[in-house]
């Protein structure tokens, strides 16, 4: 079955809107859907109605990013329910935001010292609506001709631990779980080889699964069965549900052209249970 649980919209760091991003992977044939775009769901609406009466899935959800053992972590939050614990996680949300504004600010400063200034605040006034982050400050890096492309602005600037990068204070992976399962959704480990060390994940899932880690995203870009398979050995050993999903980005992401990922038939089940969906036929 071919699903997307990873994606990203002009709500984050991706090129397209909601409802074409949404649009796009129905035609590519996408059974089960979730737009996740960084720290909000500002693009659930528009998602739900382009998808409409077809005979996709579509979830509310997005990823979430957290700081735990030294490492950035990103959770993948799916089927946010309306209530109490959506407000809250919105609150919560709305701090993040609120602190990434300020870090962009800072992390313009820092270029403006290295010879690279930028309008901070039409930067911002840009992110509008949306979560701003690094990849802005990358395009108007690439804008004003100081780097040559957004990963280049990346690599040499704005990478973690870069000159002009400032440290984000995040989530705890704890926290972060808490907040989704309060919001009725389940959550999932992104990309675990971002982590580097298996050993790594191991210890995410030994400290987090019985409060509500279940998730892992065994099915990633376009990695193919070798790079996939000691992620799924680990979903077997600690019964953990498989989640898959592109990382759509557009043009920031030129490698991976459309939404959605193939899941293997025997994964199928299980994750449709773990959503509380019914499997379609």
């Amino acid at each position: 079955m071919r699903i997307e649980l990873h994606c990203h919209s002009t709500h984050s760091d991706g090129s397209l809107p909601p409802g074409e991003v949404a649009t796009k992977a129905v035609r590519t044939g996408v059974a089960l859907f979730c737009l996740t775009d960084h720290d909000t769901d500002g693009g659930w609406s528009a998602t739900h109605d382009a998808i409409g009466d077809t005979s996709c899935v579509v979830l509310r959800g997005l990823e979430l990013s957290c700081r735990e053992l030294g490492r950035t972590i990103h959770l993948l939050v799916l089927g946010l329910q309306d209530g109490p614990g959506l407000t809250a996680l919105h609150e919560r949300l709305a701090q993040v935001h609120a602190e990434r504004s300020d870090r962009l600010r800072r992390i313009c400063e820092r270029l403006a010292k290295l010879g690279m200034p930028l309008d901070e605040e039409a930067i911002l006034a840009r992110s509008h609506g949306r979560t701003p982050g690094r990849p802005d400050v990358a395009r108007a890096l690439v804008e004003a001709g100081y780097c040559k492309t957004i990963p280049d602005a990346f690599t040499r600037w704005l990478r973690d631990g870069g000159a002009a990068d400032v440290p984000l204070l995040r989530l705890s992976v704890g926290e972060g779980v808490a907040l989704a399962r309060a919001a009725g959704a389940r959550v999932s480990l992104a990309h675990p080889h971002t982590l580097g060390e298996p050993m790594l994940v191991h210890e995410l899932f030994r400290r987090h699964r019985d409060a509500g880690l279940e998730g892992i995203e065994g099915g990633y870009g376009l990695q193919g069965p070798a790079e996939s398979a000691r992620w799924l050995i680990l979903a077997r050993e600690l019964d953990l549900v498989v989640t898959a999903g592109s990382d759509f980005h557009g043009e920031l992401n030129p490698a991976v052209t459309q939404p959605g990922r193939e899941l293997a038939d025997e994964h199928v089940g299980p994750l449709f249970a773990w959503l509380g969906l019914d499997r379609p036929d």
